[in-house]
């Protein structure tokens, strides 16, 4: 398929330790497998494209996934997206609940969530970041990575992606400029203003650092709702 799940950040930087303590480490029992984020005390979101490979804990509070500054939090419960098929098709969403996060307090911190849909302004800047390969060959590194990246106007992404992308979806990076996700993280969040606006989805083969298409994001604000009701009715 000429889709290839996000998991690099190419050309970004290191991320400062007290800073983004909302990056979550989902992962199976051979390792990292996707980013994700904290939303509330016990809710990570993610892709659901993730959930392919085992996943069965997350690591959070550290941005070296060599040092575990906490114990890995088992993962009890995954909910993806009703309608999710595959990546390619949309709806590339997961909720999991984890184990008890409140004796972590000082270790992480929650990213908000749109309160309702949002007007995203073409051109501007946000923030993709996660542990994947920095280029399109390398394996996973080890210490957390950011770049910052453009949103682009929707019109524009479909016409250059063509009948291949599905609806509901955010474009950002990875088109005109070396600066994207390469195969930041699966799963992990594009930030703007502080906020979590889209989840890392997929780009286009494994063309990282010269891509000729759009990074594609799932649009967060297009699934509220769904996301919402998920977190009061577990609680």
């Amino acid at each position: 398929s000429t889709q290839i799940h996000g998991a690099d950040i190419i050309h970004g930087e290191k991320v400062r330790s007290d800073s983004m303590l909302y990056m979550v480490s989902v992962q199976n029992k051979w390792g990292h497998v996707c980013g994700g984020f904290l939303v509330s005390e016990d809710i990570v979101i993610t892709a659901a494209h993730c959930s392919a490979e085992e996943i069965d804990h997350v690591v959070l509070g550290t941005h070296n996934l060599r040092k575990w500054n906490i114990s890995p939090l088992n993962i009890t419960y995954m909910c993806k997206y009703p309608t999710y098929i595959s990546a390619g098709f949309g709806d590339d969403l997961m909720i999991l609940r984890v184990s008890n996060t409140t004796p972590l307090k000082k270790l992480v911190k929650t990213l908000p969530i749109p309160k309702d849909e949002i007007k995203l302004k073409e051109g501007e800047i946000c923030s993709v970041a996660g542990w994947g390969k920095t280029e399109s060959k390398d394996f996973i590194v080890d210490d957390m990575g950011v770049v910052n990246v453009s949103l682009l106007n929707p019109q524009l992404c479909r016409k250059i992606w063509g009948p291949g992308l599905p609806p509901k979806v955010i474009c950002a990076g990875g088109y005109n400029t070396n600066k994207g996700f390469c195969q930041g993280d699966s799963g992990g969040p594009l930030v703007c203003k502080g906020m979590a606006v889209g989840v890392v989805s997929f780009n286009r083969h494994r063309n990282c650092k010269y891509p000729d298409v759009p990074n594609v994001y799932t649009d967060i604000s297009k699934y509220l709702q769904w996301i919402n009701k998920i977190i009061e009715t577990k609680k």
